[in-house]
This record gives C-alpha cells, structure tokens and sequence, in this order.
C-alpha cells in the first residue's frame, strides 16, 4: 500500500496510467467515483478523507477525522453528502458544500471495514471487526439495529469484511438466508439500539 491513486486509461495502451494522485501523506484504505465521474472521493491512514477533481487534478476539500478513515461511499441521491467509516468505530455523514459533519453515528470501538446505503439513501449498514460477524443498520439518523448473522452456539472466526444489501433493500422483518453446505438455517436478528 502506498499513498498514490492512480486513474488508469483502459482504452490506450500507449498511455495506461491517465493521471497519478498524490494527496495522502500515508497509505490509502478506499476510493469512490461521484456519480458524475468527475471526482474521486478517497480516504486512508492519515485519518483524512479527501475530495479531488479528476480532471484538474485538484483536491477540492480534506475532511479530517480522529480515526484512520477505512471506507467512503457517496449518498445514492444526494451526490453533496458521502459516509466515512473508521477504525474507532464511528461512521460519520459529511456534507462536501461546506465541509462539516451532518450527523456522528457511534458505533463502539470496533473498526468499520464497509458501509452501504440503501436505494434510497435513507438507511446505511456498516460491518465491523468483532467476534462474531456483525451487521448495524442505521435508519433516518435516529436508531440502529445491530444484526448478527449465525447461530448462537457458533462463535464465528471470521470477519464480515463486507457489507451489501440484497437488490430489494434492507427487509423490515429478517428472513432466513441459507448457507450452502450449512445443515441449519442461518438468521439475521437483532435489537434497536437508539443513538
């Protein structure tokens, strides 16, 4: 890992790499393109998310957290709002028109290893590194739901590293999901926890 992004030209082979970032001042964890292609929000071990202009080869704004910043990702309707996730366990909603925090959804003190909103933006599950392979769902900013997939009497040795929402969303009542090669059922189920 290093602390370049590198914009690759996949249509001439002349010319493979179009453009070399260098904004981090440590390693980078994640990149994301706006929707418009015309920027690339990034984030890494310098605790900084930055925003650049692809084009111009520009950082137009640093969001400085006080946690290595592991994941980004854009709000699906809002292009001017984007969630950081981290290694402090905190998920924060930015606003890139003026740079400041929107809402600090705490998490604990286990690290954020992926965030997903879902189609409509209004509810976000993040996945962690804890014991056990956790899920929390946050709904309109004003609870969570933590979500464990698994049977109680097993105790997981893996990580749930990603998080992703199933093409209809997040479903109000949890459904079984079947594992292949797994005799029993696995099921999602939780609590509500208010923030």
């Amino acid at each position: 890992m290093d602390h370049t992004i590198c914009i690759w030209n996949v249509w001439n082979s002349d010319q493979k790499v179009a453009r070399v970032l260098n904004f981090h001042n440590a390693a980078v964890k994640d990149v994301k393109w706006s929707r418009d292609g015309l920027f690339v929000l990034s984030c890494g071990y310098d605790s900084i998310s930055r925003l650049v202009d692809v084009e111009k080869g520009m950082e137009t704004q640093a969001f400085k957290e006080d946690q290595v910043v592991s994941v980004v990702k854009f709000h699906p309707e809002n292009s001017k709002l984007f969630i950081a996730g981290g290694s402090r366990g905190r998920l924060k909603l930015w606003d890139v028109r003026n740079g400041m925090v929107v809402h600090d959804y705490i998490r604990g003190h286990d690290p954020i290893l992926d965030v997903e909103f879902t189609k409509n933006g209004k509810q976000i599950i993040s996945s962690s590194d804890v014991s056990g392979r956790n899920l929390r769902a946050v709904r309109e900013r004003t609870s969570s739901r933590l979500l464990k997939c698994g049977r109680p009497s097993v105790r997981h040795r893996t990580t749930l590293a990603r998080a992703r929402l199933h093409p209809s969303g997040l479903q109000q009542r949890p459904r079984p999901l079947s594992i292949p090669g797994e005799s029993a059922e696995f099921q999602f189920s939780g609590q509500i926890d208010f923030v």
